[in-house]
């Protein structure tokens, strides 16, 4: 609360009081008129000036080398290939023995197949 202002002093004291969900178990701190007046300070848009700097980095970046995209696509993937976990000889000769079946198995099928329909065309057509 403000107190009637004494001979000789201007301040008024102020006490602020903070609610929590705890409870307030904290004195609550004093704050004199010139305490208060040096904590308000005007509000600066701290966001507007990274955006600035962020933008001014890379119109610098821009222009410093021309290979710097090639370098950074090439050291991405070689740190994504690092990550890769790579299958021990066994099961890499069991997944190449698979795709040489399944390889195989539609080759066979493609063949009996183009075999019928030429069939199936030269009864058609009527000749042998």
């Amino acid at each position: 609360m403000a107190t009637p202002a004494k001979k000789g002093k201007s301040e008024t004291n102020i006490t602020r009081i903070s609610a929590s969900d705890k409870g307030n178990a904290k004195k609550p701190a004093k704050v004199t008129k010139a305490t208060k007046v040096a904590r308000v300070k005007p509000a600066i848009d701290t966001n507007k000036q990274q955006r600035a700097a962020k933008e001014e980095q890379k119109a610098q970046r821009k222009f410093k080398n021309p290979l710097a995209p090639l370098l950074r696509y090439l050291k991405g993937s070689w740190y994504e290939l690092r990550q890769v976990r790579w299958p021990d000889r066994r099961a890499t000769w069991g997944m190449t023995g698979a795709l040489i079946a399944f390889t195989l198995f539609f080759v066979l099928v493609i063949l009996l197949l183009d075999v019928g329909f030429s069939y199936l065309f030269k009864l058609i057509m009527g000749s042998n």
